[in-house]
């Protein structure tokens, strides 16, 4: 097969299966399983399923202080806390909307970046951040664009998870990954952050075991945090194979197919305001977003995490 050709497949591959998280994630709250018994869980896999990868590469999770500091921030700004206001919002918004609401990821990262001097200015830039903005104003302006005019007070909750996720990428970008790969980062993490949950979940009542009496939710929820630490894995590979300004273009298809898996699984369907903001979502987007490799390459990409 083309080496090109492969690669934007692979690249589809990727887009769909993080793109299916979100609706997934809608399906593991609907019956009332509370967000930290879920993000625990969401670790748990990830953390076994990237430790065999690290393991068979003959790696060892590393615990020096400066790893250790690296793998709470990660977990606490990158799973922690945006996923628990993710599942939160889950149970009120429609999926579709929740794939939008996080292609504001690079938006929030822009500014966090120019005022920590990680970033300079630009006018495109600025137009994209415009364009992000105006397409939450479509969701919450228009009486029309939401189902229930009631689930406008959830999209706020929804944007957490954006913004912390547009902290983690500036946090990276400026204190590095500690002389550790994607992977190794993530499945420390993962363990920190299951680590880290699990006494929380116990102890706020959100404990939820999907083995005990396993349905659709609870097959949701394993299926989705396998997913997640499966593609996370591929575009890691892809960074290597097609190089970081290429694999970064994931996060449109992140988005497109969220809410084309929310449409399909769920039966969801949305007024002309909501596809009037995810078409300024993707505008902005595109103009957010760095061209320049070396600046991917400090950062990663805007969308690492669904």
């Amino acid at each position: 097969m083309n080496r090109t050709l492969g690669s934007v497949l692979a690249l589809l591959l990727m887009g769909a299966g993080w793109g299916v998280t979100a609706p997934l994630s809608k399906l593991a709250v609907s019956t009332g399983h509370q967000p930290l018994g879920l993000v625990f869980w969401q670790m748990f896999v990830a953390a076994l399923l990237l430790g065999a990868i690290v393991w068979a590469r003959g790696g060892r999770l590393r615990l020096g202080r400066r790893q250790v500091v690296l793998y709470v921030a990660i977990a606490l700004l990158g799973t922690i806390f945006p996923n628990s206001a993710s599942y939160r919002a889950a149970a009120h918004l429609p999926a579709g909307v929740m794939s939008i609401v996080i292609a504001m990821v690079p938006m929030f990262a822009f500014p966090i970046a120019l005022a920590l001097g990680l970033d300079r200015f630009s006018l495109a830039r600025l137009l994209g951040l415009c364009l992000g903005l105006g397409g939450v104003a479509l969701l919450v302006g228009p009486e029309a664009s939401l189902p229930e005019r009631a689930m406008v007070a959830f999209i706020p909750l929804a944007l957490i998870a954006p913004f912390f996720y547009g902290i983690e990428g500036n946090f990276v970008a400026k204190f590095g990954t500690a002389g550790l790969d994607p992977i190794a980062v993530l499945f420390g993490a993962s363990v920190f952050g299951a680590a880290f949950s699990l006494p929380l979940a116990l102890g706020f009542g959100h404990w939820v075991n999907p083995l005990a009496q396993p349905g659709l939710a609870e097959a949701a929820l394993l299926a989705s945090a396998l997913i997640h630490a499966l593609v996370y894995s591929a575009y890691v590979w892809m960074v290597g194979r097609a190089g970081a300004v290429f694999a970064a273009q994931v996060a449109y298809l992140v988005t497109i197919f969220g809410v084309g898996w929310s449409m399909l699984l769920l039966g969801e369907a949305y007024s002309a305001y909501i596809w009037g903001a995810l078409g300024l979502m993707l505008a902005g987007m595109f103009l957010v977003q760095p061209r320049d490799p070396e600046e991917f390459g400090r950062g990663g990409p805007a969308c690492e995490r669904e």
